[in-house]
């Protein structure tokens, strides 16, 4: 098992100012981070590879597609456009040496047509990750489809979804990344939730339901971490906690009394219970 931080609990300014909480994440046990990719020039991560490769941290990679990005779009340049921004953020993982991309960049984020996502749509996603799925597979990337809750996204809100999704593109560099702040919304029982998806998953975020630190919300914590050791995952638990830094998340109060303190006592949370 290896552990990693969200970097989005300090914002999306994602740069060399962050050099100094780095070396924080590593002094406190972590194995790794995950990191966003909202900058999508290459060129951008190669000082940060650097800092990650000197401090000996390994890196993940995330991104999010906003409403000019929207896979699933009737729109065929739409569609072409994300696919080939989706790719551009494949080669700076490939910079920053992540072997996986994740997040929910099937569909644009908060973009909703006040109904159920179409048949049509549902292939035009199936689609465009199945030709993403070969580029990753190229850098010997894997990508990580997330489901969000139904007041982010409407492509897939729950496992179940994402499962049948993620089957559909039936490609081994597409696989799951599960994540407990969604589930704890949408799942009647998240541990089941997780034995269903099973081996599909690659990468867990351990996510309160209010998120903050791990362990101090109503998220249930004995059912995940059962189903994690049921399902013998013994791949990356990265804690992701959001706060006032981050305005996309719509978290407008302290919940923590700092990183450090929600960083420490998150990892301690989760090493106890694992």
């Amino acid at each position: 098992m290896k552990y990693s931080m969200n970097l989005l609990l300090w914002g999306d300014k994602i740069d060399d100012s962050l050099f100094p909480t780095l070396e924080l994440i590593k002094k406190i046990g972590f194995d790794g981070v995950e990191v966003p990719i909202f900058n999508t020039n290459p060129e951008h991560w190669f000082k940060f590879r650097q800092k990650l490769d000197e401090i000996g941290l390994e890196c993940e990679t995330d991104t999010i597609c906003g409403p000019e990005h929207h896979l699933i779009s009737r729109d065929p340049k739409m569609r072409r456009a994300t696919i080939d921004h989706l790719k551009n953020c494949l080669d700076c993982s490939l910079v920053l040496g992540a072997t996986k991309l994740m997040g929910p960049f099937h569909s644009a984020l908060g973009v909703f047509t006040g109904q159920p996502a179409t048949d049509e749509e549902w292939q035009f996603g199936i689609e465009g990750i199945r030709e993403l799925a070969d580029y990753a597979e190229s850098l010997d990337i894997t990508l990580g489809l997330e489901y969000l809750n139904r007041f982010e996204l409407y492509l897939t809100s729950c496992g179940d979804e994402l499962i049948r999704f993620v089957d559909e593109v039936n490609h081994p560099s597409c696989r799951v990344m599960f994540d407990t702040f969604h589930a704890n919304i949408e799942e009647k029982n998240i541990g089941d939730t997780i034995r269903k998806a099973g081996d599909r998953i690659s990468f867990i975020q351990l996510s309160e339901n209010d998120r903050s630190t791990p362990g101090k919300g109503n998220v249930n914590w004995e059912g995940v971490f059962e189903a994690i050791r049921d399902i013998r995952y013994d791949g990356w638990l990265s804690i992701e906690a959001f706060s006032p830094k981050l305005p996309v998340a719509n978290i407008w109060r302290k919940m923590f009394e700092s990183e450090e303190q929600l960083m420490r006592d998150g990892l301690n949370f989760i090493k106890s219970n694992i």
